[in-house]
C-alpha cells in the first residue's frame, strides 16, 4: 500500500511538516514522486518511519537513528527485539513509581508502613534506565554486558544517603574542574583534585574500580559527543581537559 504525506503522516500521528523534514536530512526519503509532485510512501519507508519513532521514544538523536536504520548491517527483527526489551524496562519503572505512589498514599492514610529504601525504588530504576538509554550502547561495546549490569545492580541497591552522594560528588567534580580548567593545567592540583573526585564517583557506580577503565572512560568523554557536550556545556574544550587530568592521575597514556 502506498501512502501520500499527509495519510503516513495521520497514520503515524505525526504532522506532515516533519515527514516533509526527515525527507529533508535524508532519514526518510519517499519512494518516489508522482506526477503531480506529491511525495509517495511504499511500506519499506513505512517500516523505516516505525523504528525511526521507536528510537525517537527512546530518546535517541535523529542523526543516530540514521545512521542506525540507514547501516548496511542493520536487522530489523533484531533491532525490533532490542526496543521491546528497552520498553518493558521503561514500563517496568513505571510500574515501580505507580506502587510508590501508591504506598506513599497508604502510608499517609495511616494504612501501611513504609521503608526508606522503598520509598527511592522507583527513582533508583529511573536513573539506570536514564543511564542505559543514553550510554548504554556504549557502555556495553566498551566494558559489556556484565559490567553494565554490575553497575546497574549497584545503583539498585544505593541507600538514600548513597543517591545523595552521587549528586554532591557530581556537583563538586563539576566546580572544581571549572576552576582547573582556568589555570590551564591538567596536571595541576586543581585537576588532579577533580579526577580524584571523579574516581570516587565512578566507584560509587562501578563493581570494581581500575586506573585503565577510568582512562577508557574519559577517553569516551571526548569521543562521544554526547558526553563532550555535557561537559563543554559552559567552557568547550572541558571534556578533553578532563581527560587529560584523568590520564595524568591515572599514569594511562594516551
Amino acid at each position: 500500500m502506498e501512502y501520500t504525506v499527509q495519510k503516513l503522516g495521520q497514520i503515524a500521528g505525526i504532522s506532515t511538516r516533519t515527514l516533509r523534514y526527515y525527507d529533508e536530512i535524508e532519514i526518510l526519503k519517499p519512494a518516489r514522486i508522482n506526477s503531480s509532485g506529491y511525495r509517495i510512501y511504499g511500506q519499506v519507508e513505512v517500516d523505516i518511519l516505525q523504528q525511526i519513532l521507536f528510537y525517537r521514544e527512546l530518546g535517541m538523536s535523529l542523526e543516530s537513528i540514521k545512521d542506525i536504520v540507514h547501516a548496511e548491517s542493520f536487522d530489523k527483527a533484531k533491532a525490533l527485539s532490542e526496543h521491546r526489551v528497552k520498553l518493558l524496562c521503561k514500563r517496568e519503572q513505571l510500574d515501580l513509581l505507580i506502587c510508590n505512589i501508591d504506598k506513599t498514599i497508604a502510608v499517609n492514610e495511616g494504612r501501611i508502613n513504609m521503608t526508606d529504601i522503598e520509598k527511592f525504588n522507583g527513582f533508583k530504576q529511573k536513573l539506570v534506565d536514564d543511564n542505559e538509554k543514553k550510554y548504554g550502547s556504549e557502555i556495553r561495546k566498551k566494558y559489556g554486558d556484565e559490567a553494565l549490569v554490575k553497575s546497574n545492580n549497584k545503583v539498585k541497591g544505593m541507600s538514600k544517603e548513597q543517591i545523595g552522594e552521587t549528586e554532591r560528588l557530581n556537583a563538586l567534580i563539576m566546580e572544581t574542574l571549572a576552576q582547573a580548567f582556568k589555570t590551564g593545567d591538567p596536571a595541576g592540583e586543581l585537576a588532579q583534585r577533580a579526577a580524584d573526585l571523579h574516581q570516587k564517583w565512578l566507584c560509587l557506580y562501578w563493581d570494581s574500580y581500575t586506573k585503565q577503565a577510568h582512562a577508557g572512560l574519559a577517553q569516551m568523554y571526548v569521543d562521544d559527543e554526547r558526553f563532550t557536550a555535557y561537559y563543554d556545556e559552559k567552557q568547550p574544550g572541558t571534556a578533553a581537559f578532563l581527560r587529560d587530568a584523568i590520564l595524568v592521575y591515572t599514569g594511562v597514556e594516551k
